[in-house]
């Protein structure tokens, strides 16, 4: 019984992973700019490798390795943040402007005619 349920659980959390890891790295080819690229890989990636890690402490069960799967996961709890944070702070120090509401939809509607759709 004990082993169906931590089966399950390892089969939830790495599905979990592997959903926001995908959606992360949608998110990163579709968005327009580094600030909005920066802001998905910060946090669904981060939310991808935690339920990932914690599938896999979870399939560890009581090792000595689940400890080190542990401080991994704390360690990208705090760099993938800060990291997407410096790269964001950086582009904004280079002047890289971020792409407003407002230009996208005049590129939309230059490209259809004008016309609203």
């Amino acid at each position: 019984m004990i082993e169906a349920i931590q089966f399950w659980a390892v089969v939830v959390l790495l599905g979990f992973g592997l959903l926001f890891t995908f959606v992360s790295t949608v998110g990163v080819l579709r968005l327009p700019d580094i600030y909005t690229r920066a802001h998905t890989a910060s946090q669904t990636d981060t939310l991808g490798a935690g339920f990932a890690l914690a599938g896999v402490a979870v399939a560890f069960g009581w090792q000595h390795s689940t400890v080190y799967t542990v401080l991994l996961l704390f360690f990208v709890f705090i760099t993938n943040p800060t990291a997407a944070h410096a790269i964001a702070r950086s582009a904004a120090e280079t002047g890289v402007e971020p792409l407003l509401a407002d230009e996208g939809d005049d590129a939309d509607s230059a490209t259809d005619g004008g016309e609203s759709r």
